[in-house]
């Protein structure tokens, strides 16, 4: 193994897909601390696009809950958003297959709700053979209760519980780069 290969723990940029998992219009207003997950959602879309990840977007059920946050979706590419009814994105199958296409294995995950599709996705995508990364601060449910034991259950099950600034620091890999200069904005 190379010196310059990231720990097996550690995120790598090119190993990386972003999921965004319903931040829909209907849904959003119910969840305690929607600003901070919509921003911080937004700083990961931001950084994986300077950084060539790809990103998808899960919608459940959009006629009843509408489509993803404006702010979000126009930071989406037009095929990024894709509708689905199973609480696993990934059992969903153009999700699972838009996954599978990009060849990478480490899935970062935020989102809502974080005790159903977040869970399920994050331990379904470990079932298929991806590491799964939830992003605390980036993540919410409509009951803080149950984020908090979402996230006790994710860490437990192995699933790593990061923040969005490790995240990034992590996708970064280095300072001194053109990436870190036009990327660092995003932690301060």
């Amino acid at each position: 193994m190379s010196s310059d290969a990231p720990a097996p723990s550690l995120l790598d940029p090119r190993r990386s897909v972003l999921l965004v998992t319903d931040i829909q219009e209907k849904l959003v207003p119910a969840i305690p601390g929607h600003d901070a997950v919509i921003e911080r959602t937004g700083r990961l879309i931001d950084a994986a696009n300077r950084l060539d990840i790809p990103v998808a977007a899960s919608e459940q059920y959009p006629r009843g809950l509408g489509h993803t946050v404006e702010p979000l979706r126009e930071r989406l590419d037009a095929d990024a958003r894709i509708e689905k009814n199973t609480f696993d994105a990934l059992r969903a199958p153009e999700v699972g297959r838009r996954l599978r296409e990009t060849g990478r294995d480490q899935v970062v995950l935020v989102g809502t709700e974080a005790h159903v599709c977040v869970l399920q996705t994050a331990f379904g995508g470990m079932g298929q053979g991806y590491a799964a990364f939830v992003v605390a601060d980036a993540v919410g449910s409509r009951a803080a209760e149950n984020r908090e034991l979402a996230l006790a259950r994710l860490r437990a099950g192995g699933a790593g519980v990061v923040s969005t600034e490790m995240v990034i620091f992590e996708w970064l890999e280095r300072a001194g780069t053109d990436a870190f200069r036009d990327l660092v904005r995003l932690v301060r």
